[in-house]
């Protein structure tokens, strides 16, 4: 089976620096649109998990229109990043380099990238924030659903053992763990974009220089170069 290290859109750019288009624009909306409900549910979730902090309900208009909105945006962020997932699922299985990769993150951090393997698209790290939040993300949208006032009576008809006091306790206690490790995914993947320079003008141009994609991600640059020479992908 062929490997595929790149997507519908990724191409080189003939110009003078060579530049390598990375992310279309719907995908960065698309990438921006997640982020931006991670943040706001970030928020409202501090200001209901302690009394200290509800004072950030007034980013939302107070605390009822905070409590109706917490909801509604989680369910936006699942679709949103739905979105990313059909779209980048495929290049972020796992490969045999990624264990290499893995293997030789001291080299990495160090910045002695001579010896890592060639990648694709993703590296290992940016796959385990992905994989992360797709379980993640899935584990905060059945729980929320199952906390949300509102979708009481629908279980109580349907799934009366989802609307016990029991199984709500739990889903809070678990919604709230997964919230804790989706902030910890998020900041390591914030960090990790200001880490490696050039990474962030991906998702806000949608390209990056042709000496960042070799150096970075070499498959996914040759597996380009290799399209362009044979014409326009089917």
């Amino acid at each position: 089976m062929k490997r595929i290290y790149s997507a519908p859109g990724d191409e080189i750019e003939t110009r003078d620096p060579v530049t390598v288009s990375r992310y279309r624009g719907f995908t960065r909306a698309n990438h921006w649109l997640t982020a931006l409900c991670m943040i706001l549910l970030l928020l409202s979730g501090f200001a209901f998990f302690d009394p200290r902090l509800y004072f950030l309900t007034a980013l939302f208009g107070g605390g009822p229109t905070a409590r109706w909105l917490h909801p509604v945006i989680g369910i936006v962020m699942f679709f949103s990043f739905l979105g990313l997932f059909v779209q980048m699922w495929r290049l972020n299985l796992p490969r045999r380099e990624d264990v290499v990769w893995m293997s030789k993150a001291g080299d990495l951090l160090s910045g002695h990238e001579e010896d890592m393997p060639e990648l694709g698209k993703y590296n290992a790290g940016q796959k385990l924030v992905f994989w992360s939040m797709a379980g993640l993300i899935l584990v905060l949208i059945v729980t929320g659903l199952m906390i949300w006032e509102q979708q009481i009576p629908l279980w109580q008809d349907y799934a009366p053992v989802l609307a016990s006091i029991p199984a709500r306790r739990i889903a809070v206690a678990i919604h709230s763990f997964a919230a804790f490790l989706t902030i910890l995914v998020f900041i390591l993947h914030v960090y990790a974009a200001i880490w490696t320079r050039g990474t962030i003008r991906a998702m806000t141009r949608g390209t990056v220089t042709g000496g960042w994609a070799f150096r970075h991600h070499r498959k996914w640059l040759r597996e380009l170069a290799g399209r362009q020479d044979s014409g326009p992908a089917e």
